[in-house]
């Protein structure tokens, strides 16, 4: 088994808190690396600086020798003989002169225990071409340090080059290794303490976080369709969590939306399945009956005047009720079966506008915000305005002159249409019941016209709420998407 599969297998407490430690791990290491390299890099800066100095301070000093008189190569181990001892025992650096083809000339050792006799070609040519300082990298492995090998142009009084100065400059690797050392127990000390602090921040979080995601757990865990009541998870924090749990609590308010609404929708479709029967019981006979009466009526004789007024009684009043009966089967037959929809695009106000043209009201006010613009089936609409407006005018008081509001406005792709009235009000106990079929609370009607409305609303992913004051008034709210 790999260790990615063993990771895996952890539980998420253990695998952050193992991220956490691969990652103080990481960094201390990485804090030490850097710390060494940085460290080394100073201090090859300081021996660059170093033999900086210590060139520019010994060719000073030959500079000052050579600068009393006109001096060529062959003069100069008789001229610096001495000199070349002095100057090798202040700065404590072994030194060669060549000329200028590469030949050796003198130094402050011994001839025989010099042992480069010559200088190499390319580097006569690089000095006498560039006339600055040349510095060739090289390895002592017999003493286990490097070399920085300084080759310097010598020059008389007149500045003309006479020779090459060879200065080998030593470095000791060691030292880096013990300065190292020096700061190394600090850094460890540093890096320790941040191990341990991230530990214990990853042990905190770790713990913290499971919490959290174990409450959320059992909270989704007991959720099930058979709920009365959908509590959301309270979690305040705007973060990645933050966001997990607004999608839970949209969740739910959706659960509970579709719970309602598939309650509702079945109760229509227990009302639509009467609905039908009550057609289908009603009318089959309403049509013999009338037939039957009205040939009665006829055959019935006209000689006796009180019978025929009797009869003519009987005969308008079982009409009317057969009518009646009539009625109230179509409107059950219109419950159960809208029609289709035809979708078109247009303008919401004029539309509107010309459907209250049809009550011939002048105590109807239409308010829209701006010109809206809509896709949906005009018959729908015609129906919904229709039935909100006869409803707001069978709603009026005797007390006062009713008025009925109209306002249409739209916000970004969302569209709302209020129908108040200053009617009679309804109680708050029978908001949702006008919504129910058969419910009215008329002398006349069969309570199908806010049903109706509904429906077609949410055929069309809209709502519709009511808002009322008993004696002051009843304001309808739709909310309905534009579709464009």
């Amino acid at each position: 088994m790999s260790f990615r599969d063993k990771y895996k297998g952890y539980s998420l407490k253990n695998r952050i808190f193992f991220s956490f430690l691969w990652v103080c791990l990481l960094s201390v290491l990485g804090t030490g690396l850097l710390s060494y390299l940085i460290l080394k890099d100073h201090l090859e800066e300081e021996d660059r600086t170093e033999l900086q100095k210590v060139s520019e301070e010994i060719m000073g000093a030959f500079d000052y020798a050579l600068s009393h008189k006109e001096m060529h190569a062959s003069d100069l181990p008789l001229a610096l003989g001495n000199k070349i001892m002095e100057i090798s025992d202040i700065n404590r650096q072994d030194l060669i002169i060549y000329d200028l083809q590469g030949n050796y000339l003198l130094s402050n050792k011994e001839a025989n225990l010099v042992g480069q006799k010559k200088v190499p070609q390319s580097v006569i040519k690089q000095i006498l071409n560039t006339g600055k300082r040349v510095d060739v990298q090289t390895e002592d492995a017999k003493n286990k340090t490097s070399i920085t090998s300084s080759y310097m142009l010598l020059k008389n009084n007149l500045l003309q080059p006479i020779a090459v100065l060879y200065l080998p400059y030593y470095h000791n690797d060691s030292k880096y290794v013990e300065f190292f050392d020096r700061y190394f127990k600090y850094i460890v000390l540093v890096c320790a303490g941040i191990l341990a602090f991230g530990l214990l921040i990853s042990w905190v979080i770790s713990k913290n976080l499971i919490h959290t995601l174990s409450g959320f757990s059992n909270k989704i865990g007991k959720l099930t369709l058979f709920d009365d009541h959908y509590e959301p998870i309270p979690y305040y924090h705007n973060d990645e969590l933050g966001t997990l749990v607004k999608a839970y609590n949209k969740m739910v308010l959706k659960i509970s939306e579709q719970k309602d609404r598939l309650a509702q929708v079945q109760k229509e479709e227990a009302w639509k399945e009467m609905a039908k029967q009550v057609a289908h019981e009603v009318k089959n006979p309403l049509t013999p009956m009338k037939l039957r009466i009205q040939n009665f009526q006829r055959r019935f004789d006209p000689h006796d005047p009180e019978i025929s007024h009797k009869v003519n009684e009987l005969s308008n009043s079982l009409i009317n009720q057969i009518d009646l009966i009539a009625t109230v089967a179509t409107a059950f037959s219109q419950f159960t079966q809208l029609p289709e929809k035809n979708d078109e695009v247009f303008n919401l106000n004029f539309e509107v506008k010309n459907i209250l043209q049809i009550f011939n009201d002048d105590k109807i006010y239409l308010h829209a915000n701006k010109q809206i613009e809509m896709k949906m089936d005009k018959i729908y609409l015609n129906r919904i305005i229709t039935n909100l407006i006869t409803n707001a005018k069978q709603a009026a008081s005797d007390d006062r002159e009713l008025i009925i509001n109209v306002d249409l406005e739209q916000n970004n792709k969302r569209i709302t249409i209020v129908v108040q009235d200053n009617g009679v009000g309804i109680p708050t106990d029978m908001y949702e019941k006008i919504f129910e079929p058969n419910f009215t609370s008329k002398n006349s009607g069969m309570g199908l016209g806010l049903t109706m409305v509904r429906k077609m609303i949410h055929d069309y992913q809209g709502e519709i709420s009511v808002d009322s004051e008993l004696d002051k008034g009843t304001k309808f709210t739709i909310s309905l998407p534009s579709n464009l």
